[in-house]
Parts: structure tokens; sequence; C-alpha cells
């Protein structure tokens, strides 16, 4: 009589997969809104700018976070980019040197009550910074808006038209350029992320 046997085996493998390193990233982005109202209080138009965070700003922050001593802000201030001769917004725009754009204000249409708006902020919190009220520019005259700036660091001034200080941002509308009147206001927030 022929029985039949089989071996039970029984087999178990492991393997523990790991990464190697561990690597972090923050990227500079701003956020500016803004609000249009006429001289009755009625809301005209809203939109957003996800700007640029200009290479000299990003560098300037970058240097004064992390090895600067005893800084102290000056600014920033926040001013508007005029239509005029306008071509473009670039990161390696400075405040001396962005010849794609022009600030409205002055010299350019729309003009507004000067000076720059001085920007107050609260406290950071979960990687952010805003401002803690919006800013008003009453227009004196008309034309058309195509998005904001901030500079600030030494030699920042409020002065429209002034080249001083460093740029940290700039940028336009996402629904276009922005056509104003004498005597609207546009109320505009910012909010830093990292």
């Amino acid at each position: 009589m022929n029985t039949e046997k089989a071996n039970a085996n029984s087999r178990c493998s492991a393997a523990l997969v790991r990464k190697s390193d561990m690597t972090e990233g923050a990227k500079a982005h701003g956020r500016f809104v803004a609000e249009c109202f006429d001289k009755d209080g009625n809301l005209k138009w809203r939109d957003t700018i996800e700007n640029v965070v200009c290479t000299i700003g990003m560098n300037k922050a970058l240097d004064e976070y992390l090895a600067g001593a005893a800084y102290t802000v000056t600014g920033p201030f926040m001013g508007l980019i005029s239509s005029v001769d306008w071509s473009e917004v670039a990161a390696g725009d400075t405040m001396t040197s962005h010849a794609g754009w022009k600030e409205a204000g002055d010299t350019n249409a729309p003009t507004y009550t000067a000076p720059r708006k001085t920007c107050a902020w609260d406290a950071a919190a979960a990687g952010s910074k805003a401002l803690s009220a919006a800013l008003a520019f009453v227009f004196t005259g008309a034309g058309t808006v195509k998005g904001c700036f901030l500079v600030f660091h030494t030699g920042a001034v409020n002065t429209i038209d002034n080249t001083s200080g460093t740029l940290y941002s700039a940028g336009l509308f996402t629904g276009g350029d922005k056509v104003v009147a004498n005597t609207d206001t546009l109320n505009v927030t910012y909010t830093a992320s990292l």
C-alpha cells in the first residue's frame, strides 16, 4: 500500500523601505486682493493678483531672515502699476530697472492722493502674513490700473515714482486691466506666504 506524504513549508520575507533623506521646500508667494468702489460706495469690481515675488526681493528677505542683525523694516510701501507704456512684469525687475511698467499715481494715470500706502501687518500665522487692514487709494484722475507692487528696505520711501528701495513683489490683475474713475477708491490687501 502506497501512502502519499506531503511536507508542509512556509516562507515569509520582509523588507524595510525608507527614504534616505529629508527635504524641505518653501516658495515665496504673494496675493493682492483689490476692490474698487465708486464715490457712493458701490462695488464696481473685485479682482486678485497672484504676484511675482521678484528675485531681488526674495534675496533681500532671505539675507535678512537668516543672517540679519538688528534689522529694522523700512516700509513696505504699496504702489499701483499704470497701463502707460506697459509691456510686462518680470521676476528680474528692480525699483531702478523695471522697463516693462511704470508706476501710477503722479506722472502716469491714474492719479491718486499721495503718498504710496504704508503696509501694517498682523502677526504671521500658518506660514502667512497679511495686512492688518486694506490700503485705500483714492483716485484724483481716471485711468487704467494693471496691478500692484511692494517696495521695502533701505532707501524705500512712500513718494510716488521714487526708485529707491528693494522691489519685493509686483503683479497684474488676473482678470485683466481695470478702469478707474476720478473719485473711485481702490482698497487693496496683501498676504505673503512661504
